[in-house]
C-alpha cells in the first residue's frame, strides 16, 4: 500500500506553464489538469475575460498561482509579449501549450482573404511567435505542446483554410522539435471531434458518433491528459503528434 506522501507526488510540482486560449473549452481542461500535477499556470485570453477570470480562480482553488493575460495572436508582438508577461508573472516558464484557434465554416466559393488570413493568423503564425517567444526563455527541459487536429490530415472541404492552418501546426512541431533539440522537446496533440457547439443537431452528432471507432466524440479532459503526458514525458521524446481522436484517422 502506498504512502500518503507518496500519493501526493505531483509530476509538474515546481513547473510553470502557459496555456493560450486557456479560459474556456479544452484550454480550461488543460490549464486545469496541469494545475493537478501541480503546475502554476498562466492562461491567455482575448476575449473571455469572465471565463477567464472563473478558470484562475478554479485553478488557485487547486492550490497554485494562476493568472489570466489578455492578448489578440493575430498580432506577433502580442504574442511575444504574452509569453514574456507570463514568465514575469509566474517567475518562470517551463511549458507552453500552443491551444489558441479559431474555427470557422469557409466554403471554398466564399471564402474571402480576410477569413484567410484571420484563420492562419491566429491558428498558426500565433502559435510560431508564441514558441519563438518562449524558445528564448525557458530552462534546459522546457516543453512546447502544440494543439492540432485531425483536420490537418484529413480534408474538410467546407473548411480549408483552418485544415492547412492545422496542417501547419503539425509541421511547425517538426520543425520546432529539431530547432530547439536537445534543449527543449516539442510534441502536439491532435484531437478529433471533442466538443459539439451548443444547439448541434442531435441527428447529426448521432452519425459522427458512428464514424468514430470508439463510438463516442471525446472529451477535453482526454486531450488534456495527452497535453500532461507530453509535459512530463521522457526528454527523447521531440517532434511527435498523439492523435486524440478514437481511432478516427485509423479508419
Amino acid at each position: 500500500m502506498k504512502s500518503r506522501a507518496t500519493q501526493q507526488v505531483k509530476k509538474l510540482a515546481g513547473k510553470a506553464a502557459l496555456v493560450t486560449g486557456g479560459a474556456a473549452r479544452v484550454g480550461r481542461a488543460i490549464a486545469l489538469a496541469l494545475a493537478r500535477e501541480g503546475a502554476d499556470v498562466a492562461i491567455g485570453y482575448h476575449a473571455s475575460s469572465a471565463a477567464a477570470r472563473a478558470t484562475v480562480a478554479d485553478l488557485e482553488a487547486l492550490g497554485v498561482r494562476a493568472v489570466a493575460l489578455r492578448a489578440d495572436l493575430a498580432r506577433p508582438a502580442a504574442a511575444r509579449a504574452l509569453v514574456t508577461a507570463a514568465a514575469r508573472r509566474l517567475g518562470r516558464l517551463d511549458i507552453l501549450v500552443n491551444n489558441a484557434a479559431v474555427f470557422f465554416r469557409t466554403p471554398l466559393a466564399d471564402t474571402t482573404p480576410a477569413q484567410f488570413d484571420r484563420l492562419i493568423a491566429v491558428n498558426l503564425r500565433g502559435a510560431f511567435f508564441c514558441a519563438q517567444a518562449a524558445a528564448r526563455l525557458m530552462p534546459v527541459g522546457g516543453r512546447i505542446v502544440n494543439i492540432a487536429d485531425v483536420g490537418g490530415v484529413r480534408a474538410w472541404p467546407g473548411y480549408i483554410p483552418y485544415g492547412i492552418s492545422k496542417a501547419g501546426v503539425l509541421m511547425l512541431t517538426r520543425g520546432l522539435a529539431v530547432a530547439l533539440a536537445p534543449r527543449i522537446q516539442v510534441n502536439a496533440v491532435g484531437p478529433g471531434v471533442v466538443l459539439l457547439p451548443e444547439g448541434f443537431p442531435r441527428a447529426q452528432a448521432r452519425r459522427i458518433r458512428a464514424r468514430i471507432p470508439m463510438g463516442r466524440h471525446g472529451r477535453p479532459e482526454d486531450v488534456a491528459a495527452a497535453v500532461c503526458f507530453f509535459a512530463a514525458c521522457p526528454d527523447y521524446i521531440t517532434g511527435q503528434a498523439l492523435f486524440v481522436d478514437g481511432g478516427t484517422l485509423a479508419r
